[in-house]
Order: C-alpha cells, then structure tokens, then sequence
C-alpha cells in the first residue's frame, strides 16, 4: 500500500450554497514537494485552513501521516509545521524571542530551543537583526521567520500557504534553498503558489483545483504530459476571457 502523507476522503466546506471545497480526495505521498494549484477563489487556502486545524469541514475526513486529523488533532500538530499566507508573529519580540517561544509551545528541551535558534537565524540572515523587533521588519524577513518558526520543531510535514509572495529575489532564494534541502532530507512539503515557474522547479507532484474540485493531480510529469505546466493548467481552467472593449490606447487608437 502506497505511504501518504496526507490523504483527504470527500472533502467538503460549505458557506451557505457555496462550497469552497467540494468533494475532495487528495493523495500526497510521503517525501513528496506537492505543488497545490489553482485560480484565485479555487479552494487552495481553504484546503490548507482544514488539513492544519484552523477550520473545521462541513464533511468528509482527513489523515495526516497516518492520524485521523478530527480524532488525533494534537498528535498531528506535533508533527507538522505552518506557514499561512496571513502571517500571525508576535511583533513586539525579537526573532530569537519569537523562536523561543514557539519551542517552548512544543516543549522542546531549552538547551535545544537555543542551538535550532541558532542555526535557523543564520540559515535565514536573519542574525544580522539580532536586536530589530519583528514589527519592524520587511515582508520578506517575516516569511523568513515564519518559515523558521515552523521548522523548528523538526516537522515531517510542512504546509505553505504562498510562501513566495510579495517577497524580494533574495529572500525568495533563501526559501528556495531551505525547502530543497528538506526534500533531500524526505519531509513532505504541501505548497500552495500561483508563481507557476517555482512549483515547475520546486515541486515533484502536483494538484489542481478549480471551483472548490479537484480535477488532476499526480507526478509533475504525468500532470504536464510533455507540455508546460502552464499549458497543463490552463487545459484545466480555461483561458481567460479576452479583453476586447476599454484601453484603446494600448491599440494606438486616440
């Protein structure tokens, strides 16, 4: 029997007559770098909100390696790590206080807390503002902390919820290079990006859901089927309507 990581049984979330997410059945191997991908208002978010415990779904169930998520919530959150597109720090701490807190949630011993710290800061460049409170930090220095908050643990399944937007070159790369050495290490990585050209380079499988369904996913590869994933997924939702009326002076017309 094929080992996931995450595995999802008639997913469903309802707001009133609209369903988000809408029957959903994904199938995430263990050690795979799972590209999640759909249109704005697809259901990606809305997914990742139920698989991490911050929404409950309307019906159908979930297991996160190998854990019932309703039953054995806890259990879960000891073993997986959460970067959400809504980034939620503590503002008024440093981030090595910041890190030190979220070890301390997890009861991790302190002398450990301390050497984790320690690495994450330098891996992320984020030691040089060893003394700067994180409210006053760029965009791109708080998805970094944020990815480092959500490692420290040692998790073997990491959820990204649009890690890379509204970042600079620089801090997109440090991501970059942490999230391969994960894969190399056989975490499961569940990402989701509308940056098509990472999740082309990043990611070994893919999802695609549009209007809260998901209508593919599998290897990269398979997915692609020797095009682009651009051409793949826009197969799959449709081009969008072409603009035929307004800005007429991009035609040369006065």
């Amino acid at each position: 029997m094929m080992d996931y990581a995450v595995e999802t049984f008639g997913l469903t979330k309802a707001f009133g007559d609209l369903r988000a997410v809408d029957n959903v059945d994904l199938r995430v191997e263990r050690g795979a770098f799972y590209g999640f991908l759909g249109p704005n208002g697809a259901g990606k978010s809305t997914t990742i909100k139920i698989l991490t415990g911050l929404m409950g779904p309307t019906s159908g169930a979930a297991r996160l390696l190998g854990y019932d998520l309703h039953r054995d919530g806890l259990a879960v959150k000891q073993k997986v790590g959460v970067v959400p597109e809504e980034l939620c720090l503590f503002e008024n701490l440093t981030a090595r206080e910041y890190l030190t807190f979220i070890g301390r949630m997890y009861r991790m011993p302190k002398k450990v807390i301390s050497d984790r710290s320690e690495e994450l800061l330098s891996l992320m460049r984020l030691d040089e503002a060893e003394k700067t409170l994180v409210v006053e930090f760029s965009h791109g220095m708080k998805k970094k902390l944020a990815l480092a908050a959500a490692l420290i643990h040692d998790p073997e399944l990491l959820f990204l919820d649009e890690p890379f937007e509204g970042i600079d070159a620089i801090a997109s790369r440090t991501i970059r290079n942490v999230l391969g050495r994960l894969v190399r290490r056989e975490s499961t990585i569940f990402l989701t990006s509308h940056i098509l050209e990472i999740v082309e380079k990043l990611c070994s499988h893919v999802g695609i859901i549009h209007q809260g369904k998901l209508i593919k996913q599998g290897p990269l590869a398979e997915v692609a089927a020797g095009n682009s994933l651009e051409h793949a997924f826009i197969e799959v939702v449709g081009e969008p309507e072409e603009v035929t009326t307004g800005l007429s002076w991009l035609d040369g017309e006065a």
